[in-house]
Order: C-alpha cells, then structure tokens, then sequence
C-alpha cells in the first residue's frame, strides 16, 4: 500500500477506517518486534495495542520527516522500554501434582518468557527462544539498540532519533550488547522445517509419548537446556535433563504430543493420556535443535494452546475393546 496525502489527512480528521488502512501493513511486524523487546507474547499484545492506540491519538503530531513505519516503531520501542523498566513478573511455584522435581540446575532468570505463534517471517528475523532469552537479559536501551540495529537493520542515526540519544551513544550500547551475546547466532530459527529436522522431529515425538527414558536421552547434546517458565527451575546437561524425565515417566504420566511451530522452531501440544479415553491439554512445548539432536526443550503453561490454534482438551481415544 502506498502511503498518500489524503489517506493521512483523512485519518487525522477522525476516520477511523483510513487510519487502519494506514497501519494495518506494519501491525504484524509490530507485534513481532514488541515481543522480541519484552519476550512475552502477552506483553507484546499489550504493547502493540497501546502503540496502536497512541498513533491514533498522536498522528496530528507526525510531521512526515521520517517514514510512517519509522515513526511506529519509534511509539512501540518507547512503550517496549517503559514496560522493561518497570516490575518484572515473579516466578511461579512448581505445581505438578504427584511429581517431585529434581534438584535443578540453577533458577532462570527470565521467567516471563513465552513462545510465539510462527507466521511468514523470515529465518533472519531473530525468534528462536535462545536469542529472545539472551535479549532479555540485556539492560532496556542495549534490547532496543540491538534489535533495531542487528535485526532491523535501521541506521545508527535513525535509531538515535528514535531514541532521542546522539549517534556516539547507540554506538556504544550496541558494542556493549554485542559482547554480551557473543557467540549467540541470531538466525537459528527456521520456518520451514527439513527433512532432516523432520525425521529428528519423529523420533522425539515418538521417545516422549512411549515414555521411553533410553531413545529420548540418547537424541539429547550433553549440554542440553530444559527450562519450563514461569517456574524458574532449570536442567543444564543430559544427565540432569535425564533426571527429570525419569521423574516424570516414573510417575506415570503419559502424553499425545500435537505438532505446530513457535520461534521458527518445532512446538507441540502437550496432551495428558488418561485410562478412560480422555486427554486434556497439559502444556506447550518448544524444542531447540542442533544437528542431528535436541539442544533445548522449554515447556509452557496450557493456556498458550489456543494461541496456537489448539483445542485446550483433544479428542478422547476409544478403546477398541469398548
């Protein structure tokens, strides 16, 4: 959509329509880049409406130097700050019934992490849960200065602007934030799943809802990661992550696992397999791969099914002797 004279004149007059049709194709990149700011799909959402609602209202005031997709993410950076400077969300406690967790490996930081639905954005545009979890650990203005430079490839002088800082300054909070995720790649998501991720997808699945401790081990790096935020309980290495599957296999839970994508990476419905048939929804899954094995698992709440267009409970399993 070309941006015209009358379509801005016509929105700051109060037409409501003109100005959706004005921003409706910068909306997705929006709610994207709040959500690689704050790490939250919930927040994120929060932000996107508020960005949306103070363009609305402040549209009178864009003078047209910059372009109208500059001046929105000038808005949402700036509610993306206001939201990281402020209190962060506590940790939850363990609440899984019958299951005692083992010892973990040290308490996560960011326990405000969620995942994001996957849509038509590219493998560079930074969503993997690594990197959003790193990002998060960054103070405010080095999160901002990285993405917008690193990620959205904006110009130093066009981030100072958004920013009100000089050029000297972004410069530095970038080189800072650099060397702070250092060694991280920002393009490890991908949103289009290999035959070789594929096949490596399989044997996952089929290990985790065999309850099959040995096959599922054995897919794992030695220094794989497991963390469930909100809970603040982390598994560094196979052998720790092994203790906790052994935990929860021996305690007799069992799952159907629903394949989808968050962060450009595979995801699945976590699916509680009852002995009547039934199987409610038990949480939501994301797994980090490198190579031929599984690098990270990082399980979420249920209430992030339907935000993946899941059913909160699946169809039940009739038994064939019935």
């Amino acid at each position: 959509m070309t941006m015209t004279p009358d379509l801005i004149d016509l929105a700051r007059d109060g037409d409501s329509s003109a100005f959706q049709e004005l921003t409706e194709p910068h909306r997705r990149e929006l709610q994207v880049h709040c959500y690689r700011m704050l790490g939250s799909w919930h927040d994120a959402e929060d932000a996107l409406q508020e960005t949306l609602l103070s363009a609305w209202q402040g549209l009178a005031g864009f003078e047209e130097r910059a372009s109208l997709r500059t001046w929105l993410y000038r808005i949402a950076t700036h509610r993306c700050l206001n939201i990281l400077r402020s209190a962060r969300r506590r940790p939850q406690p363990w609440a899984v019934p019958g299951i005692e967790p083992p010892e973990p490996t040290q308490l996560g930081e960011v326990v405000w992490l969620e995942p994001f639905p996957d849509a038509r954005y590219e493998s560079t545009e930074s969503m993997s849960l690594a990197f959003i979890s790193a990002v998060q650990r960054l103070p405010p203005r080095q999160v901002a200065v990285v993405i917008l430079r690193d990620v959205l490839n904006f110009s130093a002088k066009e981030v100072a602007a958004m920013l009100d800082v000089t050029v000297e300054s972004v410069n530095g909070a970038l080189k800072r934030a650099r060397a702070s995720l250092r060694g991280l790649s920002a393009d490890d998501a991908s949103p289009v799943a290999s035959p070789a991720e594929q096949a490596l997808v399989s044997r996952f699945v089929r290990a985790y809802e065999a309850a099959d401790l040995g096959a599922l081990v054995a897919l794992l790096t030695d220094k794989v990661f497991m963390a469930m935020p909100p809970v603040a309980l982390e598994y560094v290495g196979r052998d720790a992550v092994a203790g906790f599957f052994d935990r929860l296999f021996t305690a007799g839970r069992n799952f159907d696992l629903v394949p989808t994508r968050a962060n450009g990476q595979p995801a699945f419905g976590l699916y509680l397999r009852m002995p009547d048939g039934q199987r409610p929804g038990a949480g939501f899954m994301v797994v980090g791969l490198s190579g031929e094995r599984v690098s990270s698992i990082v399980r979420f709440d249920k209430e992030f099914l339907p935000v993946f267009g899941l059913p909160t409970v699946a169809p039940p399993v009739r038994n064939p002797l019935q």
